[in-house]
């Protein structure tokens, strides 16, 4: 098992999230938690490849340790999208296989590609000789008729023979006709005992949970059951104080301080001014941070100041200064 820096973060991963886990959402998390894995949202092979679009790979080196998901599944354009993401920077190349959106499928991307492990093992190999970095697989543990307790065995041993040695898996099937997206989120049922199962019969697999997981007991609990690494998806977006400022101290065992949530917001008024100073606007950072203060007083003055004050035209750190300074007289008030 490669022992690299985004081995040692898979321990906790904020999971890849489209229109969400963007490079300053990704800035933001960074500030929270100096160890956790990050991940951008998914970039298709097919947008770098054949349209160029290599802006997409854009990041700040702050970030790190990031790894960029692809969405593909032609082997040889995967391998040259993973080509121009490790050129890029990133330190891990990752491969959708549990998207279930229309769009992804119409791709032949996400969690189709559960039908074809054939298909995915010539991709992971692939991109595995294109690239000196980890290539790991995000799946489900099946789609529609699917029987997990199959289909999800014969899955990761095709990968693993093609020299996968880390996968995320999000505990619930997906179902490709009659579910939308959000509801592939909710309605079919997790099985955290299945993918318990899967780390006993691949045991030199390192095997990330994913799904359901909305605190950092219940991330602690999952990785003293065994599994090697936890990813959160919607509550580390929408509550992320609450996932990521302890994150360090409990799943990394780090010294120090826990990080705050005020921390971040005073961390981020530098980032906001550079990001203006290039001509970009404020809600584009600031809709990402509107969670931080999730369950506190004050927490919807917060929300309600940046949603409507950061389109204003000419608003700047200022409108998040007040809103903080508001925050933190509640929080005497409150005392």
């Amino acid at each position: 098992m490669p022992n690299n820096a985004a081995t040692e973060a898979a321990r906790l991963s904020s999971a890849p999230m489209m229109d969400w886990t963007d490079r300053h959402c990704r800035y933001l998390h960074r500030v929270l938690s100096r160890h956790t894995l990050l991940y951008t949202e998914m970039v298709t092979a097919p947008a770098l490849v054949r349209g160029g679009a290599v802006h997409l790979l854009e990041h700040n080196p702050e970030e790190h340790p990031v790894a960029l998901q692809l969405g593909g599944s032609d082997p040889a354009e995967l391998a040259q999208a993973a080509r121009l993401g490790t050129q890029a920077g990133y330190a891990e190349i990752n491969l959708n296989c549990g998207c279930p959106s229309d769009r992804v499928q119409s791709g032949t991307f996400g969690a189709i590609l559960m039908r074809d492990p054939g298909l995915v093992a010539q991709c992971v190999t692939a991109m595995r000789d294109a690239v000196d970095v980890d290539v790991t697989v995000k799946c489900r543990i099946g789609v529609d008729d699917q029987d997990p307790e199959e289909v999800l065995p014969e899955f990761l041993s095709r990968i693993v023979a093609a020299g996968c040695e880390r996968v995320q898996i999000h505990a619930r099937k997906a179902w490709l006709q009659g579910l939308s997206p959000k509801e592939n989120r909710d309605i079919p049922p997790l099985d955290y005992d299945l993918v318990q199962r899967m780390k006993v019969l691949f045991p030199n697999l390192h095997i990330s949970i994913n799904g359901g997981i909305s605190n950092l007991d219940q991330a602690v609990g999952l990785l003293d059951a065994g599994l090697d690494g936890v990813m959160v998806g919607r509550a580390a977006y929408h509550q992320p104080a609450d996932i990521l400022c302890a994150a360090d101290r409990r799943i990394f065992g780090a010294e120090g301080p826990d990080s705050t949530a005020e921390g971040a917001v005073r961390a981020m008024l530098p980032y906001i001014e550079a990001h203006l100073s290039r001509g970009g606007k404020l809600n584009q950072i600031t809709r990402h941070m509107l969670g931080l203060f999730a369950g506190r007083p004050g927490a919807r003055g917060w929300r309600r100041t940046l949603s409507e004050g950061a389109t204003a035209p000419g608003a700047g750190p200022e409108l998040v200064e007040g809103a903080l300074s508001d925050i933190e007289a509640t929080a005497q008030v409150t005392a």
